[in-house]
């Protein structure tokens, strides 16, 4: 309830008047303003006391993340130091600094947190980076069979589409897909002299540059090769390649957390990676693994977000009817249980298939429904690149600075 504050004027008015001196008091009610709420810094501390950043063992207020908080009337101002530079450990540090203020101190209280990420020095797994090349995206799925190659295809297509230069490294050395799916099994790349020194030059497609063992082997020869020899041959594509200027460079990751994986964290500053799952529960156990692999203190490349592919079915006579074959909305929840971004889901459509395996990314279908899904999809991609850019400590990666094509990327 308002409280009025009530006090008293009192105005002598003298005047004469028949010669006498008269004296009229006037009384006048002043109503006052509402209190203004006042926020207290050691109940906001005590609040915050009830946090625990992901991998301390100590409160926030305790271990020293909360490096200072102020207080203006309904306002608070915290000051957070992280000492990972783990995207969701931000964000849900930030998130949960929030829930504990309204919940605990004023559910009307206005909230102000200024994050910085203090990251002490320490040897980590962490390459060189490839002059030229702005942002590497690896794409990741902790099983085979739920569609890496092909929504690294599409979202490669997607981004060339909205104007960035884009690469792709096709680093599923015992299985590579990227030649057929972008019609180029027969090209072979070329040798070219940069600065005195050989370099392969990427077969080209659509816009999109390509390197992949496949282009070195016949379509009937397995690879068969030990980790080092894999990870070797991985190394010269990356490194012994021509790949100029660059806005992405997309990595297509063999399934699973093996020497591959371990090969490109060591060679190259990831700037971040992609899981990609389908919505069944085997596939999602495996995805929980990958993610697990790339939060790793030994590892630690930010997860950008999980996409969940062959999410429904909807016949084409039925369009307003969707059939969850493997499962309701299982990767989306793991993003969630995870605290990663969700990306976006991918239906079972036909045209999909077809396009891959006639070497036409299905992206590229005008005005179809699946290059909304994908455009929408890779917006999401570039949004998570922008918002870790600047937001964590760089991994050696530049930011984007070429946006071009890209307004609807929400910043």
């Amino acid at each position: 309830m308002d409280t009025i504050l009530k006090t008293f004027s009192i105005h002598y008015l003298l005047f004469k008047k028949n010669s006498h001196y008269l004296c009229k008091l006037k009384l006048t009610l002043i109503k006052g303003k509402k209190n203004v709420m006042k926020l207290d810094r050691k109940d906001i501390l005590k609040a915050l006391e009830t946090i625990t950043i992901a991998g301390e063992g100590k409160n926030m207020v305790e271990s020293g993340a909360v490096a200072n908080v102020v207080t203006f009337g309904d306002e608070v101002v915290v000051d957070l130091v992280l000492h990972t530079p783990a995207m969701h450990i931000k964000k849900r540090a930030e998130d949960d600094i929030r829930k504990a203020i309204l919940e605990l101190v004023s559910p009307e209280a206005k909230i102000k947190i200024n994050s910085k990420i203090e990251v002490p020095d320490k040897p980590e797994i962490k390459g060189k980076s490839i002059p030229g090349i702005k942002n590497i995206v690896a794409v990741a799925s902790g099983k085979g069979g739920v569609g890496k190659s092909t929504v690294t295809a599409n979202i490669a297509v997607s981004l060339a589409k909205m104007g960035f230069s884009v690469g792709i490294l096709d680093a599923d050395i015992y299985g590579p897909s990227m030649p057929i799916m972008f019609d180029v099994e027969s090209e072979k790349p070329i040798s070219v002299e940069i600065d005195g020194k050989s370099k392969m030059k990427p077969v080209e497609s659509y816009g999109i540059k390509i390197l992949s063992i496949g282009f070195f082997t016949s379509p009937s020869q397995a690879v068969i090769w030990r980790g080092p020899m894999a990870s070797k041959a991985l190394n010269q594509m990356i490194f012994d390649a021509d790949w100029g200027e660059l806005d992405f460079l997309l990595l297509d990751l063999p399934p699973g957390t093996g020497d591959i994986h371990l090969s490109i964290v060591q060679s190259l500053p990831i700037t971040g990676v992609v899981v990609v799952s389908t919505p069944q529960a085997v596939a999602l156990a495996d995805a929980r693994k990958g993610v697990s692999m790339f939060m790793s203190d030994s590892i630690n490349v930010p997860v950008l977000g999980i996409i969940e592919n062959m999410a429904y079915f909807t016949p084409e006579e039925l369009p307003n009817n969707k059939y969850h074959i493997f499962g309701k909305e299982g990767a989306k929840n793991l993003a969630e249980d995870l605290k990663v971004p969700f990306l976006g889901e991918v239906p079972i459509v036909q045209s999909i298939r077809e396009a891959g395996d006639y070497g036409r990314p299905a992206a590229m279908q005008t005005g179809s429904v699946i290059e909304t899904v994908f455009e929408e999809i890779t917006r999401n991609v570039v949004r998570e690149v922008v918002s870790r850019n600047e937001s964590l400590p760089p991994t050696e990666a530049v930011k984007i600075t070429t946006m071009a094509g890209c307004s609807a990327v929400k910043k």
